[in-house]
């Protein structure tokens, strides 16, 4: 890891996202029994750690160590994630004459997505205290990282999907030694299913802020963004919202850098833009005053869109409101247009979660939700390989 044995983490407490409630770090802990809320990691602000630290660090997200949750260096399980490109799409901008188009590529980090940030956290924190198996429900990509992650940790894992998720997704998990079950309905059955695991076998409960730590892997994204922009943010995020851990994890960086000094009291934060499936918009909905039965969310061709329960919506909706932002729904035939595109003009084959980005952007200038001159960026979450399946 070329890490240095005073490099240790600031990391204080657990505490309720709703209510602030403390909890036990050297426990482990799932969400917050008090209200039935996640729970998110809190670190003192040590202004020996600035931005000079990270000269001559590897360019992994272990980079910012003392602002991640593990305790001690021998627990953290890497496959070397994190520290992504960010390249300008400078072909689909000028289509539409936008002045700034930049796309994260979260499709290079191990098993092909930014699962993987979530899960290496996910899983060094589980060998940390101790836990001999993990159980996670799944529309994917989860999946595939948990099963590799704890593959390297030497931990059994069990993984739930949906049973129409394509072949490549559970074959990967297979290989990587994992035990496999397949459900039908969508990831809130295997969520449920997972809990009774949870519950009957003494697994631990890896759903998505169902524990504290892969948040944490995921705001490794919004100190990238800054770090790699030379400390300026962009005017405006598009994230594709499923769980929606990777926008808050993001959110919570940036919150985390002001707090460092990394970046200035009164900087202007991005506006941060969920976009969901139209087949799966819970939190669209809801953002909208929308009341809708479960029932009536499908699956999407997007996996990670398909999810029809987000337990962190009202955490959503507050990044949503606090950074301006906005929400916007794009179809199936949308994303496959949209990978299609974005193959043929920038000679990236991205996640149809990641192209449903590019088709929001003319819905949101259309709104006034954005404008053309802005610096606006898109996190692509994951490869379109493995989703070719879905695409044909």
């Amino acid at each position: 890891m070329n890490l240095t044995n005073t490099q240790t983490s600031f990391i204080t407490h657990l505490k309720c996202s709703k209510c602030s409630k403390s909890y036990n770090i050297h426990e482990q802990q799932s969400f917050a029994t008090c209200c039935n809320k996640p729970l998110v990691a809190a670190y003192e602000s040590n202004p020996t750690f600035g931005t000079f630290s990270l000269k001559n660090r590897a360019a992994t997200m272990w980079r910012y160590r003392e602002m991640l949750p593990v305790l001690d260096d021998a627990n953290i399980v890497s496959l070397g994630e994190g520290m992504t490109p960010i390249l300008s799409l400078n072909r689909l901008a000028a289509q539409l004459g936008l002045n700034d188009l930049q796309v994260k590529d979260e499709s290079l980090n191990p098993t092909g997505s930014f699962k993987a940030r979530g899960l290496s956290m996910a899983i060094s924190k589980a060998k940390e205290l101790g836990a001999k198996h993990c159980v996670v429900p799944t529309a994917g990509n989860a999946g595939g990282a948990m099963a590799a992650y704890c593959a390297s940790a030497g931990i059994k894992a069990t993984v739930i999907m949906p049973s129409h998720t394509p072949k490549i997704f559970q074959q990967e998990c297979q290989y990587y030694g994992a035990e496999l079950i397949l459900v039908k309905g969508l990831i809130n059955e295997c969520g449920a299913l997972a809990a009774k695991i949870e519950k009957e076998q003494g697994a631990y409960n890896i759903s998505t802020l169902k524990e504290p730590y892969r948040l944490e892997g995921k705001k490794t994204m919004g100190y990238e963004i800054a770090e790699q922009l030379d400390w300026q943010l962009p005017d405006v995020i598009l994230y594709p919202t499923g769980g929606g851990t990777g926008l808050l994890g993001i959110w919570k960086a940036f919150h985390e850098m002001i707090d460092l000094g990394w970046l200035k009291p009164d900087v202007k934060l991005p506006r941060m833009v969920v976009v969901q499936a139209a087949n799966c918009s819970p939190v669209v909905d809801s953002l909208n005053g929308i009341t809708k039965d479960i029932s009536e969310y499908t699956e999407s061709l997007a996996n990670g869109l398909a999810v029809p329960i987000a337990f962190g919506q009202d955490m959503i909706h507050r990044v949503v409101k606090e950074s301006g932002g906005t929400s916007v729904t794009v179809s199936e035939q949308e994303m496959i247009d949209g990978v299609k595109e974005i193959a043929k003009h920038e000679g990236m084959l991205v996640a149809p979660e990641g192209a449903a980005l590019w088709k929001a952007i003319p819905k949101l200038i259309a709104s006034k939700e954005i404008s053309r001159d802005e610096k606006i960026m898109m996190i692509n979450t994951g490869s379109g390989y493995k989703y070719l399946e879905n695409l044909s």
